[in-house]
C-alpha cells in the first residue's frame, strides 16, 4: 500500500469495527424482540387455556377469581404488547445505525480500493518510464557507431 491508502487505512479498520459493534447490537434487539414476542405468546396460551370452561360446577367465588385472574392475563397482554412496540422501535433504531455503520464503511472502503489502483497505475507507469528511459540509454550508442 502506498501513502493516501495507508493512511486511511486506521479509518477503514474503525469503519469495520464500528460496523460489527452496530450488527450485534442489532442483533441483540432482534433477539429481545423475538424474547418479548413469545413471551407475548405464552400470555395468550396461558389465557386460552385458562379461559376454557371448567366441566365441574364452580362457585361463585371461583369463578369471581378466575374472571379476576383472567383480567390480569389482559393487563399484563396490553402490557407486553407495549413492550413489543418499544423493543421493535428500539430494534428499528439499532438497525438504522448498523445501516449507516455499513454505508459507511463501504464508502470508505471503495475510496482506499480507488486509491490503491491509482496508486498501481502510478507505480507501473514510473516502472513503463524507467524502462523505456533505459532503453532509449541503450539505442544511443548504437545509433553513434
Amino acid at each position: 500500500m502506498s501513502a493516501r491508502s495507508a493512511r486511511l487505512q486506521p479509518a477503514v479498520e474503525q469503519a469495520q469495527r464500528r460496523q460489527q459493534d452496530a450488527l450485534q447490537r442489532f442483533a441483540a434487539q432482534q433477539q429481545q424482540l423475538a424474547k418479548v414476542q413469545q413471551q407475548m405468546e405464552d400470555l395468550q396460551r396461558f389465557k386460552a387455556e385458562y379461559s376454557l370452561p371448567q366441566s365441574g360446577g364452580l362457585t361463585v367465588t371461583a369463578l369471581i377469581n378466575r374472571q379476576k385472574f383472567v383480567d390480569r392475563i389482559d393487563r399484563a397482554m396490553t402490557e407486553q404488547r407495549h413492550e413489543i412496540e418499544r423493543q421493535r422501535h428500539v430494534m428499528e433504531l439499532a438497525r438504522g445505525q448498523w445501516l449507516l455503520a455499513h454505508a459507511r464503511e463501504k464508502a470508505l472502503d471503495s475510496v482506499v480500493t480507488k486509491l490503491q489502483m491509482q496508486e498501481d497505475q502510478a507505480e507501473q507507469r514510473r516502472e513503463q518510464a524507467e524502462v523505456d528511459e533505459r532503453m532509449q540509454h541503450r539505442r544511443r550508442p548504437a545509433d553513434v557507431r
